[in-house]
């Protein structure tokens, strides 16, 4: 029980960081960070959104960029700011995560939550949410994901959903429960950064799922995914 106990305490004591990393060379979309969705930009609804948070202490919150115009936009809502490098801000893929998330070795802490900017209709309940419950649990990965209910077929076109009925007809109430990716936060730890690993290794029980509403997990991706947002920001 005493061993139980500290190793609750253990975990409880964790430091994490929350972290929003923006920059302006999207490949699909160039510039979308600062592209008026309404009367804002996607980089400044997420900035305003960390700036009054709740449950996390505003010290622990930080914005990776190198842009001077994504600077000047996290010093008006008076964010910690991470400096990235060109190096990290240009990262095409092709390399180790240590460069794109430069700051795993800089920045005094033992754990990160990353939340992308990318979606406009996540909720601030959400992502404190998310980062509280990393606090809690014994993994060194958490991973905000979508439930699904529905029907998958591999590259072969070969059924691979479980508990379907027999018969052929459809009914999403008896399939077993999937998980999807949202896409929107990833909790990790600094150290396997380095390694060259983000939120742990996914072929072993190193991750937690984090079940997200999928009204929240519109990810601006695309153009026409930017042109529906407008319409329904405006």
């Amino acid at each position: 029980m005493c061993h139980w106990i500290m190793k609750r305490v253990w975990i409880m004591s964790r430091n994490i960081c929350l972290i929003v990393q923006a920059r302006l060379s999207s490949q699909r979309v160039p510039h979308k960070m600062i592209e008026p969705l309404g009367k804002k930009s996607l980089f400044e609804i997420m900035c305003e959104k960390l700036s009054r948070p709740k449950t996390i202490s505003p010290k622990d919150i930080f914005v990776s960029v190198y842009e001077d115009e994504l600077i000047q936009i996290a010093q008006k809502y008076y964010l910690n700011i991470h400096k990235r490098s060109k190096e990290s801000a240009y990262f095409d893929g092709d390399g180790s995560v240590s460069v794109m998330y430069d700051w795993w070795d800089k920045l005094p802490y033992d754990y990160a939550v990353l939340v992308s900017p990318c979606l406009p209709f996540l909720r601030l309940d959400t992502i404190e949410g998310f980062y509280n419950h990393f606090k809690t649990i014994d993994k060194d990965g958490l991973l905000g994901v979508m439930e699904r209910k529905t029907y998958y077929w591999d590259e072969n076109k070969k059924l691979i959903t479980k508990k379907f009925e027999k018969s052929g007809n459809m009914n999403t109430k008896v399939v077993e429960t999937t998980y999807e990716a949202a896409h929107c936060l990833y909790g990790g730890k600094m150290s396997s950064i380095g390694d060259g690993i983000w939120m742990g290794d996914f072929t072993k029980d190193e991750i937690d799922l984090y079940p997200i509403d999928e009204s929240e997990c519109f990810d601006v991706d695309y153009k026409w995914q930017m042109d529906y947002a407008k319409k329904l920001l405006e």
